[in-house]
């Protein structure tokens, strides 16, 4: 199964955010430095966090984004929703009625609802605070013990 990069980037951006936001608002500009993202992405996937009520902005040159909960209580569960739109590894299973023409006795539709299920789960089960590195890093070493990103 395979998430778009949608999820990864706007999952790193939010561990972006749970590590440094504590020191006031983070800008697009940092994060994408930090975690070698394209600041236009970036800047689009945010927008979308922030309607969703996961993050919230200040503009201006001291503003930037902040989580708008703490990250133990964001679970991936709801980021992937905003993000992903679904964890359903076919379209099948976003139905109670596929229209499929193999639908009628379909012997693969129980398997891709039987994952999706232990995706949502697993996601349902895990914070953001769950994905925080154990070695705490500094804006200029976000990554303590490891190399920095490439940036795209």
């Amino acid at each position: 199964m395979r998430f778009s990069t949608r999820a990864e980037y706007g999952l790193r951006a939010l561990i972006d955010l749970a590590m440094f936001g504590h020191l006031g608002p983070v800008q697009t500009h940092d994060i994408g430095r930090r975690q070698g993202l394209p600041e236009p992405y970036l800047n689009q996937l945010l927008a979308q966090l922030r309607r969703a009520g996961l993050v919230t902005s200040k503009r201006g040159p001291h503003g930037g984004h902040r989580l708008a909960r703490p990250p133990e209580t964001i679970r991936l569960d709801e980021v992937f929703l905003v993000l992903e739109g679904t964890t359903s590894p076919w379209e099948c299973v976003d139905t109670d009625e596929p229209s499929c023409v193999y639908a009628p006795g379909c012997g693969l539709r129980p398997l891709w609802l039987r994952l999706k299920e232990a995706t949502d789960q697993v996601l349902r089960n895990t914070t953001l605070a769950d994905l925080l590195p154990s070695v705490p890093g500094t804006p200029d070493r976000p990554f303590a013990g490891h190399e920095a990103p490439r940036v795209l």
